[in-house]
Order: C-alpha cells, then sequence, then structure tokens
C-alpha cells in the first residue's frame, strides 16, 4: 500500500531520475516555474503469491527458502502504536545505514545477510523490485536471543529514569550528581527483555545470564566492541551515539549479528557541535514526533492521529540527513 506525500520547490526538482516512483508536474505561480513532486512512500507490502511470514511496527518479513527477506517499511512507531502516516524513504534509511554499519564492522562479528540486490533474491521476489529495491536484505535465518543487547554511553532514556529512580543502570551503580545526558564514566552494557507488545524493560546482566546462558558474556563483549567502533568513526563525523541496541542470534552453530544495526530507529544520534549535559538533545530520530504527539495532548492508546504533512516531512528530513552524515551519501 503506498501513501504518498505532495512537496512544492521552486526552482529546479533534485529527485533522482532513477526513482520510478518520484513523479513531476510543473505550474506557473506569481509568475515563476514551480515544480510538485509526488515522493510514494511505503506504508505495507503487497506482494501477491507470496504472503508475509509476519510484520513488525516497521518490517514486513517473507519466508524465501532457506532464507528470510526483510523488508524496512516507511511505517513509524511512537508510544507503542503505529502511526497511519508513513514517513518517505524511512525504510530505505533503516536498509541502507544497516547495510554500511554492517560492512564496517564485519571483522569484528558476522553478520546475518546475503545480498541486497533484488535481483539476486529467490526469483518470486524479482518482479517486486519497485517494493523492494533500496530497502530490503535477503538474509540468513538465526534462532534470536531472547534479549536486546543495549550499548550506553551517554544517560539518557530510559537509563536516565533508571538512575534517577535507583542510582544505578541496570544494576550498574553509578556516581552521584550526574545530570541527563551526561557522558557515563565508560560505555556500559545494559540488557532489556524483548517484549512481545508494548516497552522492553530493562534487567540486570545476572537476569540477561538466566536467560541466554553463556551467550550472555558473548554478546556483552560483542556490543561493547561493536559501539567502540561505531562511536570512535561517528565522532570524526561530528555525531555522538548516545546509545543503541542491537540484536544476536545462531545461525549454524555460528553467533551473529542480525536485524537493524545503528539506524535512527534503534540508536540515539545526537550532534556534537549543540551537545550541552543536563537535558534532551537535539537527535537525528523520530524525537520530532513524539514532541508534537505530545504538543497535541493524544492520549497515547490507539488509533493514533494522522500527522500534519509538515511534521512528516520533516521526520523525514531527519532521516535522510543523519543517513548523508554518517555515511557521506545520499538516497
Amino acid at each position: 500500500m503506498h501513501r504518498e506525500l505532495l512537496r512544492g520547490r521552486e526552482g529546479t526538482l533534485a529527485a533522482s531520475e532513477n526513482k520510478p516512483r518520484h513523479q513531476r508536474l510543473s505550474f506557473t505561480a506569481e509568475g515563476r516555474i514551480c515544480y510538485l513532486y509526488v515522493l510514494a512512500a511505503l506504508f505495507e507490502t503487497n506482494l501477491p503469491g507470496l504472503p508475509p511470514h509476519s510484520r513488525g511496527k516497521v518490517r514486513d518479513i517473507y519466508d524465501a527458502g532457506e532464507f528470510l527477506v526483510i523488508v524496512a517499511t516507511d511505517r513509524l512507531s511512537a508510544f507503542d502504536c503505529v502511526l497511519p502516516t508513513p514517513i518517505p524513504d524511512k525504510g530505505r534509511v533503516l536498509t541502507q545505514m544497516t547495510l554500511f554499519w554492517l560492512e564496517l564492522l564485519r571483522d569484528i562479528v558476522p553478520n546475518h545477510l546475503v545480498t541486497a540486490d533484488v535481483s539476486e533474491y529467490p526469483t518470486a521476489f524479482r518482479p517486486f523490485a519497485d517494493q523492494l529495491e533500496g530497502r530490503s536484505m535477503l538474509v540468513r535465518r538465526a534462532k534470536m536471543l531472547p534479549v536486546e543487547c543495549v550499548a550506553r554511553g551517554y544517560l539518557s532514556g530510559s537509563g536516565w529514569k533508571d538512575y534517577q529512580r535507583t542510582g544505578a543502570l541496570c544494576g550498574i551503580s553509578l556516581p552521584a550528581g550526574l545530570v541527563e545526558s551526561d557522558r557515563l564514566p565508560e560505555p556500559l552494557f545494559t540488557p532489556a527483555s524483548k517484549a512481545q507488545s508494548g516497552h522492553d524493560e530493562n534487567i540486570t546482566f545476572a537476569q540477561a545470564q538466566a536467560a541466554i546462558g553463556p551467550a550472555a558474556a558473548a554478546v556483552r563483549s560483542l556490543t561493547l566492541e561493536i559501539y567502540q567502533r561505531a562511536s570512535e568513526y561517528a565522532a570524526t563525523k561530528g555525531i555522538l551515539i548516545a546509545d543503541t541496541k542491537f540484536e544476536f542470534g545462531h545461525c549454524k552453530g555460528e553467533l551473529i549479528l542480525a536485524d537493524e544495526v545503528l539506524t535512527p530507529d534503534s540508536s540515539r544520534f545526537w550532534p556534537k557541535s549543540s551537545y550541552r549535559p543536563g537535558g534532551p538533545q537535539p537527535s537525528f530520530d523520530k524525537q520530532y514526533v513524539r514532541d508534537y504527539l505530545e504538543s497535541i495532548r493524544w492520549n497515547k492508546q490507539p488509533p493514533a492521529p494522522v500527522l500534519p504533512d509538515e511534521v512528516a516531512a520533516k521526520t523525514a528530513g531527519k532521516y535522510r540527513e543523519a543517513y548523508r552524515v554518517l555515511t557521506g551519501k545520499t538516497l
């Protein structure tokens, strides 16, 4: 199901000529030529003859024999509700950023990626390249660990709430007197339980060990090593990675990194130039949407409200900017 966002611009249209779902028309307004283009956003995949294996808040997953095809749609969730308004290019950003990081991190940990080239997917998927290109991956199946592996370098989000309440973070004692968004003395591994619905819940390392056994020590080490590598790289681009979460699983006896990696949906990216401890930070993610929803006093119960075009467009811009800054590329 495609949803459309209309946007007007003066001057020459910058949209790629290689994206068939970008359409143009021109008109005269006050003696000037303006352009209006339609950017189709993918709210939900529709691949006739290929029923989805499952649909998550953002991703549609399809069986592909011994593999899976994971499609990142443009759906956006906030306060545990999927909003009816898709965010143009969001799914492409999530997928392309994941591919970027998987390449950068492949010497640290193997991953589930087989290919992101739709022409190399099983034959049945190739007719649907218009829905899959740029936003999907063919991946190995894995038995996923039932624990979210979170790395935190700064005190924010649920970590800040934990600290305010207990003076600790997932059972790890922290110095007194820290303020919101403070840099932590050292990066921490703070696991969380995977919730089927609602928020994941922070747990202690001992609880993670009880859930996944000896793998807990391995994923703790990998999580912190990946975070260190990514943080050092992001810093060279003027970005602080406040926190991020990873998912690991076993494939043929091997521990691998899976799902999305270091995206605006799974991470907090803060501009280094505006970093000021003592409160929330500007970020390249959906916080703008959350702030809008708070401003209209939505009760955070379904159905979620439709987003105004300008809110959707600004949010899309934040996702694209995160990708551009971190990778040096544009979609």
